[in-house]
């Protein structure tokens, strides 16, 4: 039932993407001693969200609505990987932006739980349920 909702589909898309961007600065952090080694990030959620959302179409629930079409899922993150003037081995890493990467994430990653939490008990107590 909840999965049916945009709000609900936005939050648990949200919560991926977070997943995916802590996963890369994961990826950066682990070489940052690595030569040559270019850290990477994902593309912010309202791209990736915007890309999305251009391939989904409006459904139709009955007669008189929009003409609908099937929903998708959001495609993967592509890793972007930029060089900048780093290390004189060429390493691009920096841990004072990857902790700040992180740091995001994870406050998006609660935004999209908070989201989700908050729907759940608006939508209980609509059907007379507490808790």
């Amino acid at each position: 039932m909840f999965e049916k909702l945009e709000l609900t589909r936005m939050a648990q898309a949200m919560a991926a993407h977070a997943g995916a961007r802590l996963s890369v600065v994961a990826q950066n952090v682990a070489h940052a001693d690595t030569p040559g080694y270019r850290a990477g990030d994902v593309a912010s959620f309202a791209e990736s969200y915007a890309q999305d959302a251009k391939h989904i179409e409006m459904r139709a629930t009955r007669a008189g609505h929009f003409t609908g079409g099937a929903d998708s899922d959001m495609p993967p993150l592509e890793v972007r990987r930029k060089s900048l003037a780093g290390a004189p081995n060429g390493n691009s890493v920096s841990i004072e932006q990857e902790m700040v990467k992180a740091a995001s994430a994870r406050q998006d990653h609660e935004m999209a739980l908070a989201i989700y939490r908050n729907t759940s008990s608006i939508i209980r107590a609509s059907l007379g349920r507490q808790g």
